[in-house]
């Protein structure tokens, strides 16, 4: 299934590259973007929990501050959280977040680029589902309202505004109010489509 995603988003950046009008990448510009999570969740001692397939779509602002240089903000609805795997089923965490990433991006080259920046988040809805032998689970989980973390990536940008991008979270803030702690963890592969 995720190669699906990932051949899908691939193929729909070359048609949209193929058709799309040429402009300079060096512009500054907004857009749209959309693409695929691989959501899990970070726990002191524990390590990582297994992941959550998801989603996340927003808009973009790209400001260039010199020809190789630009910042990036974004406004994100993210499918967050994660899964973990017992012998009598699997427990799902849903956690969804609207996120704004704020992004230094460099461009090596005109179309190649880096990025990195913080992103802070706000929980907007959560919900846990358990499919397996016994289907009565009792939970009074309440996550933080607030998240933020790092994010690392980078990507590729057609002259005509098409990316595609592969993006990693390195959550800091802690999900919950438990003495373990818990950090989100989210790989991000998105298309993106200047407007």
């Amino acid at each position: 299934m995720k190669k699906t995603y990932l051949s899908i988003l691939v193929i729909l950046g070359l048609v949209f590259s193929m058709q799309a009008q040429d402009k300079s990448s060096n512009d500054s510009n907004f857009g749209l973007k959309a693409g695929y999570n691989l959501a899990a969740v970070s726990i002191d001692e524990d390590g990582e929990t297994g992941q959550r397939h998801g989603f996340h779509v927003g808009l973009y602002g790209e400001s260039f501050i010199t020809n190789n240089l630009a910042l990036q903000v974004e406004v994100l609805y993210s499918q967050q959280g994660y899964e973990v795997e017992y012998a009598t089923g699997t427990f799902t965490q849903k956690l969804d977040y609207i996120n704004v990433p704020l992004m230094f991006k460099v461009y090596p080259t005109n179309n190649f680029f880096l990025e990195v920046g913080p992103q802070a988040g706000l929980a907007v809805s959560h919900k846990e589902t358990y499919e397996g032998t016994f289907v009565d689970i009792s939970s009074d989980y309440e996550p933080n309202k607030f998240d933020w973390g790092m994010n690392f990536g980078g990507g590729f940008k057609t002259d005509s505004g098409v990316s595609i991008g592969v993006r990693y979270h390195l959550g800091l803030g802690d999900v919950n109010e438990e003495d373990t702690k818990h950090h989100n963890r989210v790989w991000m592969f998105s298309l993106g489509f200047d407007l």
